[in-house]
Order: C-alpha cells, then sequence, then structure tokens
C-alpha cells in the first residue's frame, strides 16, 4: 500500500483541487478485471481447439473486456457481463474465451447466460425468463427459470454428476448465438468440441410490463471461470468496448471505516477500503487498497471527523493515467469506539411467498431493512420449504439502498456476490449428502432467528440459528463480508420453493393467552451489547401483572430472572437487582396498558450483570418507566431473552 506523503506536494495539490468532483454512479452495470492484452490474443490462439480456423461472423463489432477474475475466484452472481438487448425477430452472436480453472473439479465452473425482461436487477419489475449453461446435466441444475424447458436442451457432452471429468472442454473461443427469427428461442453455445443448443419453437410469453415491447436481455455469469469479451452483433447497453486503452473517469469507494479508534494507523484504517473505478467507454473494475493512495485530512492520530482522500492514477491496462482521479469520504477518530447495539425487526410483509412454496427463485422480496454501523438486526420467523434442493430456503440479501448488492447468502452454508467472496462461511455439513437431506426435512416449519451485523468497519457479519422440527438446533454463519459502505447497508429477505413466517406476536389477540401459555423465540445478546425491542402491549386490564413478562436464561432456557411490566420479578439473578418503577396510579396504568407503545432494552453489560429497561408510552398520553438494574448470576457468553404473557397480547415492530 502506498501512501500519499511520497508523492510531490503538487500532485497532492491536484488531489485536494479534484476533491470537488462528482462521482459517478453506474458502475455496477457489469464488472471486470483488468486483461493483460497479449496474454488475452495467446490464449485466444490456443484455446481455439477444433475450430478449423476463425470463424467469419457477419456484422460481429469489437467489444472486449473482461468478466470474472482472471485468478479463477469469482463466486456465482459476483460479476456480469454487459446487457445484450435482442428484439423479436433479430438474432444475437457473441464471441468471447471462456478460460476454465485447470484445476476445477466441478462441472458447473464455467458461465452460464441469463435471460432477463430488463436490465436493472434490482427493479421491482425485474423478471428472469430462466438461465442456460454450458455445461449439460440432464438431472442436475444446468437450466432453470419458470420460461426454460429442460427437455428442448441437447448438448454433445454430458455429464451424470457435477463432479464428473471434462470441464476443461468447455474451454477456448465460445459463439454464443441467440436467434429470434423463426417466433421461438434457439440457443447455441459452441467451442467447436462441446455444442449446447435449447429449441424452443414457441413463442416466448412476453414478460415485459408493456405488451408491445417484445425485447427480450441477455448477460453471461461465470463461476470459478472468466470470460475475456471479443464481439457482438449487437451494440450492448453501455455501448461496445475498444481494446485501446481507456483513462479512469470516476470512483466509487466501499469499505470505508464509519469510527477508527484514536492510534489506529492508516494503513491499517483503510485496509479493506476497495473501489470501482468507472473508466472511458463504460469500462469498470474493482480495485483494492493495494492499488489506491490514501490521505487523511486531517491527521488520523488525532480525534475528530477526517476526510479520507483517496487517489487513483492509472489507467485500464495499468499504465499511468493522464489525470488521477479523487474520492472522498468521512470517518470519525474515536477515543472510544461505540457499543454495539441490537434491534429486532420485522420484516413486511408478514408472509414472503406463496403458501404453497411454488414462489420461484427472487420471486418475492421483503422490505429493505437498514443496519447501521455497529448495529444487529434480530429478525425471528418460521421456514417452510419443498424440501426438494438444499437451497429451497430463505435467502439474506446485502445490499445498499438502492438494492445493488454486497453479498448474498442462502441457508445451506453458500452465497455469492463481491463481498462473499472474503467470508468465512461457518456451517453445512460439506459432501454429507445423508445429513443435508435430514437436514432438509427438518427445516420444513423450522423457527429461525437470523442476525445481521454490519460491524461498522466495511465488513458484515450473517448469522442464522436455525430450530429444526426435530428439535435440533442448526447454525449457519457468514462473518466478514466486505466491500460494505457502513453508512449505506441494508439487508432483505427472498425465497427460492418456500416461504417465510415472520413473528410479530405473542399470545392470542383477545388477551385469553394465560401465564406461560406463549413464548417469543430465544434471541441473544452478547458481551457489551443492547438488544432494543419495540412492541404494543394490549391488556384485559383486570390486574397489574396481566401485561408484557421478560425472561432472561441461557440457551437451554435455564433462567436468570423473569421480571414484569408491574415492578415485580424473581429469579436468583433478580436478588441482586435495583427494580426502579412501579406507580402512583395503578388503575391508570393498566387502562392506559391496553395498547401502549412500549421500547424495552436488554443489556448485557459483560460483567456477569444485566438491565432491563421499560418505557411505556401510554393510551393516556404518559410515559411510564420500568427498570431492573443489576440482575446478576449472568454469563456474559450465554445470555438470552424471550416474552411471555399472562392474559395479555404482544404486538412486535
Amino acid at each position: 500500500m502506498k501512501s500519499l506523503n511520497k508523492i510531490a506536494t503538487a500532485f497532492f495539490a491536484v488531489a485536494l483541487g479534484l476533491m470537488s468532483m462528482t462521482s459517478c454512479e453506474g458502475g455496477d452495470l457489469f464488472s471486470v478485471d483488468s486483461p493483460d492484452w497479449l496474454s488475452a490474443k495467446v490464449d485466444s490462439i490456443a484455446n481455439a481447439k477444433g475450430q478449423g480456423g476463425e470463424e467469419e461472423i457477419e456484422g460481429l463489432v469489437e467489444d472486449v473486456y473482461t468478466v470474472g477474475a482472471t485468478d479463477y475466484s469469482t463466486g456465482w452472481w459476483a460479476q456480469f457481463s454487459k446487457y445484450y438487448q435482442i428484439p423479436e425477430g433479430e438474432k444475437w452472436v457473441a464471441q468471447y474465451n471462456l478460460s476454465i480453472n485447470p484445476s476445477a473439479s466441478n462441472t458447473y465452473k464455467n458461465f452460464a447466460l441469463i435471460i432477463t425482461n430488463d436490465e436493472d436487477r434490482g427493479a421491482s419489475n425485474y423478471k428472469e425468463y430462466g438461465a442456460i449453461r454450458y455445461d449439460h446435466q440432464p438431472s442436475g441444475n444446468s437450466e432453470w427459470g419458470d420460461y426454460i424447458d429442460r427437455s428442448l436442451v441437447e448438448s454433445t457432452l454430458t455429464f451424470e454428476t457435477d463432479t464428473d471429468a471434462g470441464v476443461d472442454k468447455l474451454g477456448g473461443k465460445v459463439t454464443l448465438t441467440i436467434d429470434r427469427t423463426s417466433g421461438g428461442l434457439i440457443v447455441t453455445m459452441t467451442n467447436g468440441t462441446v455444442t449446447k443448443t435449447y429449441k424452443q419453437t414457441s413463442a416466448l410469453v412476453n414478460l415485459n410490463a408493456d405488451p408491445s415491447n417484445t425485447t427480450i436481455r441477455a448477460f453471461l455469469v461465470p463461476e470459478g471461470s472468466y470470460i475475456n469479451f471479443l464481439g457482438s452483433t449487437i451494440e450492448p447497453i453501455g455501448g461496445f468496448t475498444s481494446k485501446e486503452d481507456k483513462q479512469p473517469l470516476s470512483m466509487e469507494l466501499t469499505g470505508i471505516p464509519s469510527e477508527v479508534l484514536v492510534g489506529t494507523t492508516l494503513e491499517e484504517a483503510v485496509a479493506n477500503v476497495t473501489g470501482v473505478v468507472n473508466f472511458e467507454q463504460s469500462v469498470s473494475k474493482n480495485v483494492t487498497a493495494a492499488d489506491l493512495t490514501f490521505q487523511a485530512v486531517p491527521s488520523i492520530f488525532e480525534t475528530g471527523q477526517k476526510t479520507l482522500v483517496v487517489m487513483y492514477n492509472k489507467t485500464f491496462k495499468g499504465e499511468l493515467a493522464t489525470t488521477p482521479i479523487v474520492a472522498v469520504k468521512t470517518f470519525n477518530v474515536v477515543n472510544e469506539l461505540s457499543a454495539f447495539t441490537q434491534t429486532v425487526v420485522v420484516p413486511t410483509p408478514l408472509v414472503l411467498g406463496a403458501t404453497d412454496n411454488s414462489t420461484g427463485w427472487w420471486g418475492a422480496h421483503t422490505d429493505n431493512i437498514k443496519v447501521a454501523p455497529k448495529e444487529t438486526k434480530v429478525v425471528n420467523f418460521t421456514n417452510y420449504t419443498t424440501g426438494a434442493g438444499n437451497w429451497n430456503n430463505f435467502v439474506i440479501v446485502l445490499n445498499k439502498a438502492n438494492l445493488a448488492e454486497y453479498a448474498v447468502v442462502r441457508a445451506d452454508n453458500y452465497g455469492w456476490g463481491d463481498g462473499y467472496a472474503a467470508c468465512t462461511p461457518v456451517g453445512g455439513f460439506g459432501a454429507d449428502d445423508d445429513a443435508w437431506a435430514a437436514w432438509r426435512n427438518v427445516m420444513n416449519g423450522a423457527k429461525v432467528t437470523a442476525y445481521i451485523t454490519n460491524n461498522g468497519d466495511g465488513t458484515a457479519d450473517v448469522k442464522a440459528v436455525m430450530h429444526g422440527t426435530d428439535g435440533n438446533d442448526y447454525v449457519q454463519e457468514y462473518n466478514g463480508i466486505n466491500t460494505v459502505d457502513p453508512d449505506d447497508m441494508y439487508f432483505r429477505f427472498t425465497v427460492d420453493g418456500c416461504h417465510l413466517v415472520f413473528d410479530n406476536e405473542v399470545g392470542a389477540p383477545d388477551c385469553s393467552t394465560g401465564w406461560w401459555g406463549a413464548h417469543s423465540p430465544l434471541v441473544q445478546v452478547k458481551a457489551h451489547q443492547i438488544c432494543t425491542v419495540n412492541f404494543t402491549n394490549y391488556t384485559t386490564g383486570a390486574e397489574n401483572w396481566n401485561n408484557f413478562v421478560v425472561v432472561l436464561n441461557r440457551a437451554d432456557l435455564s433462567e436468570y430472572a423473569v421480571v414484569r411490566a408491574d415492578n415485580y420479578g424473581w429469579g436468583d439473578g433478580y436478588a441482586a437487582c435495583t427494580p426502579s418503577g412501579g406507580q402512583a396510579d395503578w388503575g391508570a396504568w393498566r387502562s392506559a396498558m391496553n395498547g401502549a407503545k412500549v421500547t424495552m432494552q436488554i443489556v448485557n453489560n459483560g460483567d456477569g450483570t444485566a438491565d432491563v429497561k421499560a418505557l411505556m408510552h401510554g393510551t393516556d398520553g404518559n410515559d411510564y418507566v420500568q427498570n431492573y438494574i443489576g440482575i446478576n448470576t449472568i454469563d456474559p457468553d450465554n445470555f438470552y431473552f424471550r416474552f411471555t404473557v399472562d392474559s395479555s397480547y404482544l404486538k412486535f415492530e
């Protein structure tokens, strides 16, 4: 990593003068990695085995860029080609060099063609006809989608399983054709050795909102491979890209921490920073901190808000740029980092996906929920599934406010996206087919608690505790997802052959549920964290205790303490606490608690004690307070809470 003080003062003055430049969004149209054009040409010649000479394609225009990391590290759905639009009655032909990892052991480590109705993957009306991958496995998932008929696929190379040998035969110069001239859809992929076709003679269903618009869109997605694009007969969205070198125009930054502890070096503070650099001809690529130059103004060794000036001074090919580009972000240097907090939230809609589990991939999403720096959002729900595949369960998407994705993670130890590549997945059953089958079976009706954490340093974590119908807990974690802008991190749920029911209540709405008759799911609060829960309390009003009750316990449900809304509790840990509350007029309070808005905080002090604090905004407009401070006998590493009722009903928000 370079330090800006190694650059001439005059050069830095130019950089500061560029701080006012308006940054350009739109770097997510497609992702590229800087290719070595000479090596690419050599690869093109070497890989064009079986071609019998250079194929002449009428109307082919140079369109030269790379999709996927050249070290074969790109995961599924992490990088995308440009979008190519094929009107009804026309044909699209593209050529590119497909590079297969020499050590690849899975047949799906090649590329997939995705056919859609829209070029914006985050749009609300975005729909996919389906996907056709280059490998062919009739019993596997080499094609999918509601509008792709797998029986119409043929290939000169068929794999029985996804670990068969022969994936290397898919490499080389590939010619892709999408032909709509006969009214149907004919797709051909060939490198001269392996040819795969999809032949649909019937007309495509029109998924466009405008019935007069019958154009389809197509793009390519590599996995564990990379594509050196060569040419296209149709101009893509964003225009053709020539092989000429390109100057940088702007840069978008992610991974800058919201807070830095005083004494942290600049190199340590920016270790997770990445940038999307936008070049001429609408080409972009990802760069790491090692490719960037940083300066904090004023000094990073003093507390207060800092302006981070980030400079990039290379062309697309890595030569010295004519004019460097600069991006600017702010962060705070503090004496003590802010504490992590938790908030229990309820996404909408309360039921996601069709209740017969017929909703396909990406067919429904919850609302977009923001996660602030150093905050964890907690979501409780029940997962229902067809059980057909491991992936037919909940999916969590981490994204920006505009839905541009950081990462997508599933229930089954799998994910993708730029941020996913750096994370550490913990869970799953490896190659144990029997264990996966047993897990799929108990996920139909499993109670799930998901924790989505914004670490505030450019990384995020996702943890899901799945309480199966067999009574066992299964845990799936994704730690260290990167490329995250801590000030612009959101999440949402989606489904695939499953549906989710989000927990939003405890007890019967008519307050008929008796003492201990219903409980909310367990939520863990880690040491030195505060968990906030917002809910509406309903009560018969018959007695003071006919309101919310909070149970503090271990994971095995053995209790530390139980505390009520009315200044009363019990348990070994309760004996040492200081209750502060109680009401001057209990009758008025009971009446005001039927519909009261409650903000509850459960605090794990990390020293063997815990606090419970409740602010109750009554229906009479008055605020009532009930606290329990210093509950002890707490194991800070095994501290959970849950709610119960007694002739009351709680509705969470």
